[in-house]
């Protein structure tokens, strides 16, 4: 019986060793300190289930994770948005950082999966409540600090977060109409005006679509639910187009 219940551990001990390196596999990192990547991942409820081993939560990871992540897209914005004032700028890395954003994060990479819960956590749908999603995310990102380095890290973000920064994944947070006036009235290059070329769809379900120009030429256009919607997405795409135009 003793030793059927010693091959069962080295067996559990083996599949959970592989399905960390199908995870670094799958993300393309590949750990120095294995351990560590496991620790990550490792619920406090599966520590006090196995507390005859040396294992370790992850929630120190998570603590440092925390200030990894604010600081290395606090970075990333401070670079990108060089007109959005501090105000701006915090509200947006609050929405980028919060628990339902880190959630989607940690989803889309299937990090559920690879979590280690005790068995009550497990039955009750531990792997798919998001504080604790959330928290693995953070987790990962404080292994990958200490294991990897910063550059790695900002290098996992540019796969994972950054890219639904760019695509406008939390432009509802984003005041583009006040960098674009500000922009504008920096350089004196005239006057701003937006126009709505379309308004389409029932009532209920209305869908706008804004023009904005400069000295009356075309910037960029939007669409949204509203007006107000429409306009912000037609800033930025002024924006862009007049920063462009600048590192040319």
């Amino acid at each position: 019986m003793r030793k059927n219940a010693m091959d069962k551990e080295v067996s559990r001990k083996s599949a959970t060793d592989n399905q960390f390196k199908d995870l670094q596999n799958q993300l393309g990192i590949h750990f120095e300190n294995e351990k560590i990547v496991k620790q990550a991942f490792t619920h406090s409820s599966y520590v006090n289930e196995h507390r005859r081993k040396p294992y370790e939560d992850n929630e120190r990871l998570e603590f440092l994770g925390d200030a990894v992540l604010e600081l290395t897209v606090s970075q990333f914005l401070f670079k990108k948005y060089p007109m959005m004032s501090e105000g701006e700028l915090t509200k947006l890395r609050a929405a980028i950082v919060c628990e339902p954003s880190l959630v989607s994060f940690a989803e889309e990479i299937s990090f559920g999966k690879f979590i280690l819960l005790g068995k009550g956590e497990e039955l009750t749908g531990g792997r798919e409540r998001p504080a604790l999603l959330a928290d693995v995310f953070e987790a990962f990102i404080g292994a990958l600090f200490l294991d990897k380095g910063i550059e790695t890290v900002i290098g996992f973000l540019e796969k994972v977060v950054f890219p639904k920064i760019n695509a406008g994944a939390f432009s509802h947070v984003m005041d583009f109409k006040s960098q674009l006036q500000e922009f504008v009235q920096r350089d004196g290059a005239g006057v701003i005006e937006y126009r709505v070329l379309q308004e389409k769809g029932p009532a209920h379900n209305r869908e706008f679509v804004s023009l904005v120009c400069l000295n009356e030429e075309e910037l960029g256009t939007g669409i949204g639910r509203s007006k107000k919607e429409a306009e912000q997405h037609a800033a930025q795409m002024a924006l862009e187009k007049l920063k462009a135009r600048i590192d040319q």
